[in-house]
């Protein structure tokens, strides 16, 4: 077993979390400071290094860039990825960067143009909070799943924290992955996830089944990331469950 520095990593963060995050193992939630403890939090944790980009490089070097007939999105992205990214041990600014990736990616702006009436400004909350705690998970270049927390299982973790039925939990996670279901997030989606070294992907098929999400290097083994969700997470989910906090 790979052997990984699990000192507590602790961050503040611009926007206050739902102190209702204190009910999975290994979160603290302070207003805007948040606190894990990496031994109680993560179900798996084998590497705690994380590729990433600034975010201030990622909105003034790639956001306003159009693709091209000799140059698609996704070209872009890996050029700019492998051109700015850089390695970094520091869990927080992992945080910090994903909390700015995603508070761009689900503003309040959308809002009116989503043709999803149920959607909230407060789901856009939830979804900025969770998809930041889920910026920790990790998908290696052979495709192993070496990092895991709660927030994989993001109809779960989100149920529990936000006391959602699982209708709802489904919604948020639809959105989730789904970037809006417009040609205009999906491309925007992909510029954005920059900052955190790859590009979306889960494991689900054609409805939300807690096969997961993170973001991936490009060039990443979608084989064997599948062959691994597989496997892994009915335990998991379980114990995920097991937080949410019922009526007496």
């Amino acid at each position: 077993m790979t052997t990984v520095d699990t000192l507590t990593i602790t961050v503040e963060l611009p926007e206050a979390f739902d102190p209702r995050w204190n009910r999975l193992p290994g979160i603290t939630v302070d207003g805007k400071k948040i606190t894990l403890d990496p031994e109680k939090y993560f179900f798996r944790f084998e590497t705690n290094s994380w590729y990433i980009i600034d975010w201030q490089t990622v909105e003034d070097g790639l956001l306003n860039v159009d693709e091209t007939e000799e140059s698609a999105v996704e070209q872009m992205a890996l050029e700019f990825i492998k051109t700015h990214g850089r390695s970094t041990r520091d869990a927080g600014e992992v945080l910090v960067i994903a909390h700015q990736v995603y508070s761009y990616l689900f503003r309040d702006e959308h809002l009116a143009t989503l043709g999803l009436p149920r959607v909230t400004s407060e789901h856009l909350k939830m979804l900025r909070e969770a998809a930041t705690f889920m910026a920790l998970n990790k998908v290696e270049l052979d495709g192993h799943i070496s990092n895991v927390g709660p927030c994989w299982f993001f109809p779960s973790a989100t149920g529990v924290v936000f006391d959602l039925s699982e209708e709802d939990g489904q919604m948020l996670d639809e959105v989730y992955h789904g970037g809006w279901f417009n040609e205009h997030r999906r491309i925007e989606g992909i510029k954005v996830h920059t900052a955190l070294g790859g590009r979306l992907v889960h494991g689900c098929q054609s409805v939300p089944d807690q096969s997961g999400g993170v973001v991936a290097p490009y060039g990443a083994s979608m084989a064997r990331f599948r062959e691994e969700l597989a496997g892994m997470k009915a335990d998991w989910i379980e114990q995920v469950d097991s937080y949410r906090v019922t009526a007496a």
